[in-house]
């Protein structure tokens, strides 16, 4: 595809921005949901049925580390990308333009509500109220899990982006502006961890039959807040991107960390 293709293609999807979104968000759910599936009913199933558990918890392992090294991968393209008058930079200036012009007002009053999930205090509110009801259940590891996820993601994120130092797009709604830098995205890569490391303790606390809604509820919270970026022209699209990649290999590193550590404990215990 050429660059001008790609502008012209950039046009496209801001025109049908909120439609687009719709899909794209049907998909995720629908991706997920399926490879919850595919891994709890037969992948997992049938390791249990043969091997003993540490087998199990290295396959939960070698899973989670590919998806570390993928999403680390994926980040590390995109700001190989990066640099003014680029074709990701052409594009992503090409779509916010096209946003800018076609989006209605109740669709960013829309998603200038739901960005409101990934700001610092609704997320520190949350990780306060999840830490202390972990506490109040005597499942100390797994706060302390829970507390070092958002917390490292709390120092990553501006750390990142101060090593690449990228403007934002122009943006002024409403007197909706954000200041600071631009890549990677804090709010998605807050709300991916977040959100993600919650669905993680339900499924450590609660029965199986509330596994999946919560794991589409947390994919469901992430991809919108990510895509509410975009719209309120935030960030650019691959400032999203790079927040999803970003969060999605700490949260697996966060994960790891914590059920290893677990295996860690059971087996000193004997």
């Amino acid at each position: 595809m050429t660059t001008d293709d790609a502008i012209a293609l950039a046009g496209w999807l801001g025109a049908h921005a909120l439609a687009v979104f719709g899909v794209l968000l049907c998909a995720v759910l629908l991706a997920v949901a399926l490879a919850v599936w595919v891994w709890e009913a037969h992948v997992l199933r049938r390791v249990q049925a043969v091997f003993a558990q540490p087998a199990v918890l290295l396959l939960n392992a070698v899973a989670g580390f590919a998806i570390v090294v993928a999403a680390a991968l994926a980040f590390a393209e995109i700001a190989e990308q990066l640099g003014p008058g680029g074709s990701m930079s052409r594009f992503d200036e090409a779509l916010a333009a096209s946003i800018r012009s076609h989006a209605g007002a109740a669709t960013l009053r829309a998603f200038a509500l739901l960005t409101h999930f990934g700001d610092v205090r609704v997320l520190a509110a949350l990780g306060a109220g999840v830490a202390l009801w972990l506490l109040w259940r005597r499942r100390r590891a797994l706060a302390l899990g829970w507390v070092l996820a958002l917390a490292g993601n709390a120092l990553l994120n501006p750390t990142l982006k101060r090593i690449f130092e990228r403007v934002r797009p122009v943006h002024d709604h409403n007197g909706f502006t954000e200041p600071g830098w631009s890549f990677p995205s804090g709010h998605t890569s807050g709300a991916t961890v977040a959100y993600g490391m919650l669905a993680y303790v339900l499924l450590r606390t609660l029965p199986s039959r509330w596994h999946l809604p919560a794991v589409l509820g947390a994919a469901a919270l992430a991809f919108t807040v990510g895509s509410s970026r975009v719209f309120l022209q935030a960030h650019f699209l691959s400032d999203v991107v790079a927040g999803f990649s970003s969060g999605l290999a700490w949260l697996m590193v966060c994960i790891l960390s914590v059920a290893l550590s677990q295996r860690w404990r059971v087996v000193r215990s004997r």
